[in-house]
């Protein structure tokens, strides 16, 4: 059995996009070299290949280490071991930066509120007053009085 078998998909249900990858080929040559389309597909089929490859050896590296989830060291231990030290510093530096964007993505969710902060009848407060709200807009625009404020009752 084929290891991608295991998981339900064939090997040809493994690829990458076609239009990302004619991009970036032709991001790569020089503007007046074109490439053959049969050129892109064994390009894209030699990526996939390559992507296999990393995540068998990944995926050993994390075996080894008694772990079940692949860490970003695991990748970088495989690069070692197969061979392509010379892409560890570069594939470090896109992981360094890609925990940054993380990093500001997590910090704008919480600027911006999830909600996450609120307790249920807060939330229930707040979503009751939004509705008020719409429908007094939805009825010819009527102001809708202020709840008030649970905070407030509880201490008086």
């Amino acid at each position: 059995m084929e290891p991608m078998d295991i998981i339900g998909k064939s090997k040809e249900d493994a690829s990458l996009p076609k239009a990302t990858m004619t991009k970036i080929i032709k991001e790569m040559l020089p503007p007046d070299v074109r490439v053959a389309r049969d050129a892109q597909d064994l390009l894209i089929e030699c990526c996939v290949e390559f992507i296999n490859l990393i995540s068998s050896e990944s995926n050993e590296v994390c075996s080894r280490e008694e772990k079940r989830t692949i860490a970003p060291e695991h990748v970088l231990k495989a690069l070692q071991v197969l061979g392509f030290s010379d892409y560890i510093e570069e594939v470090y530096s896109a992981y360094e930066q890609h925990k940054l964007e993380t990093m500001h993505d997590v910090a704008k969710s919480v600027k911006w509120g999830n909600g996450a902060e609120m307790t249920e009848e807060e939330a229930l407060a707040e979503q009751q007053r939004m509705f008020a709200e719409a429908r007094a807009r939805m009825n010819g625009g009527a102001t809708v009085p202020k709840q008030p404020d649970p905070e407030q009752s509880l201490e008086s």
